[in-house]
């Protein structure tokens, strides 16, 4: 599929452009309309993504095919036991030719970094991702390199399997913009599946639509995006409310709050609004805030699960009434 013109850099442009790149990327990942586009929302919102899920229901053929609908240089890291830190991030390598040192990037310089089953890497190899993932940086010997943009890291890994792997700590998960799951197809969609990738993989079929430079003026767009004081407070009330909750050990931190808006900015965006509504905030609660919520002993004894409480959690606090989101 030939790449389309640049959009143009309003909010109507960025909601056409936004539905082409989610219909490319749903010629690959089929029957999952709703995870291509959570998926594209957290590129837009300067993010990263977590896929988690069991094998073979798509977390690494949704991040083939995002990078393949984007006119962007990406890499794939395959994280194993025996990755080592300088494999992602880079290393200093004598030349014997000039008699110097001189720096040989590693996976991690690439607009679209796909991070395959993350969880198998040692702890030491998870945390070299932590400085880029922030901070957009590379520092080796004490040298400083800046990766591209855009940038994004998308991670997948099996929760089921816990065999020779290492869990994310907190502070690498609370770098995720999200962290999202696939399930299971629906019995029309598995069925198209069958027929579409019985003779050749879809990813090879489609081809970029969007630019580099096109998801940067998207960003921009979704930056721009305004969000009343009153939505701003709703975002707040949340973090309060998750953080007095009596089942919750550790709730919302600021930073939290921070991502909820960005994504809800980037909803907006998409839904063709240059402003915020309370949906666009509810509608992202569940994959932006279920990973940075820690629930007590007392509700993991009794097998409470996170969605059950954030669910409690958005129900008790009151939404805006009227146009809080407009201007």
């Amino acid at each position: 599929m030939a790449r389309q013109p640049a959009f143009s850099s309003d909010i109507s442009g960025f909601a056409e452009l936004f539905e082409t790149v989610a219909a490319n990327i749903a010629q690959v990942v089929q029957g999952k309309d709703d995870v291509v586009q959570l998926a594209l929302l957290c590129l837009l919102a300067e993010g990263h993504l977590l896929i988690e899920d069991v094998p073979g229901v798509g977390k690494t053929s949704l991040a083939k095919a995002l990078a393949a609908s984007l006119e962007c240089e990406w890499h794939r890291i395959q994280f194993t036991p025996d990755l080592l830190p300088s494999d992602v991030t880079g290393v200093n390598v004598f030349n014997r030719a000039t008699g110097a040192f001189e720096f040989r990037p590693g996976g991690v310089f690439a607009e679209i970094v796909l991070a395959d089953e993350i969880n198998r890497a040692s702890p030491r190899t998870q945390s070299a991702l932590l400085e880029a993932m922030e901070e957009r940086q590379v520092t080796v010997d004490t040298t400083t390199y800046e990766l591209p943009a855009p940038f994004m890291v998308i991670a997948t890994q099996n929760p089921i399997e816990h065999q020779g792997t290492y869990p994310l700590p907190d502070s690498q998960l609370d770098r995720f913009l999200m962290r999202i799951d696939m399930g299971y197809p629906a019995r029309a969609a598995e069925i198209s599946i069958l027929e579409t990738h019985a003779k050749v993989d879809p990813v090879h079929e489609i081809g970029p639509v969007a630019s580099a430079r096109d998801v940067e003026e998207m960003m921009a767009v979704a930056r721009e995006v305004h969000v009343a004081s009153v939505i701003k407070g709703y975002i707040v009330d949340l973090a309060t409310a998750s953080r007095r909750h009596p089942l919750v050990a550790l709730g919302m931190s600021p930073r939290a709050s921070l991502a909820l808006q960005r994504a809800a900015r980037a909803r907006a965006a998409s839904l063709g609004r240059d402003y915020v509504v309370p949906d666009d905030v509810k509608a992202l609660a569940g994959p932006v805030l279920s990973h940075r919520i820690s629930l007590s002993a007392e509700a993991e004894m009794s097998g409470t699960a996170v969605s059950e409480v954030l669910a409690a959690v958005v129900a008790a606090v009151p939404v805006p009434a009227g146009r809080a989101g407009t201007r």
